[in-house]
């Protein structure tokens, strides 16, 4: 019998609180819906258009544009933003919304047990990776 996987809290709050701040520094300037910026990350094209805001809250969808291998294999993601608490989280990646905080394992869909942790781990490491490699803003057209 396999352990049951406990989500590590306040491990998901720090990955969360990283990714606030650093995505911040990739957003549009400004704060409008529509609003998008484009970077060149080595041989990666990425956009990220600011698509909900509100009192408290944004939410930004961030896309590989290049290199196109096919549109169904594009990594895409949707954050939302909480400004108030300075945390970011990702609600949705390649069709998958609503992430629970752990899953059985085995499960239909095939989640891993701790997919939202993975998830957000792997924003965390694409803004680490962007911000590394100089993320150059491109003109968006």
């Amino acid at each position: 019998m396999s352990k049951r996987y406990t989500p590590d809290f306040p491990e998901m709050m720090r990955i969360c609180e990283t990714n606030f701040v650093q995505l911040r520094r990739l957003l549009p300037r400004v704060d409008e819906v529509g609003e998008s910026v484009a970077y060149q990350v080595n041989n990666n094209s990425y956009r990220l258009t600011i698509i909900e805001l509100t009192r408290y809250t944004s939410v930004v969808e961030i896309v590989q544009t290049e290199p196109a291998v096919s549109h169904w294999s594009l990594p895409s993601m949707v954050v939302r933003l909480y400004h108030d608490a300075q945390v970011a989280e990702v609600c949705a990646s390649q069709q998958i919304s609503r992430f629970k905080a752990s899953y059985d394992y085995p499960n239909k869909k095939l989640h891993q047990r701790d997919e939202k942790h993975q998830i957000n781990q792997f924003l965390a490491d694409w803004l680490r990776y962007c911000l590394a490699h100089g993320a150059v803003a491109v003109p968006v057209y």
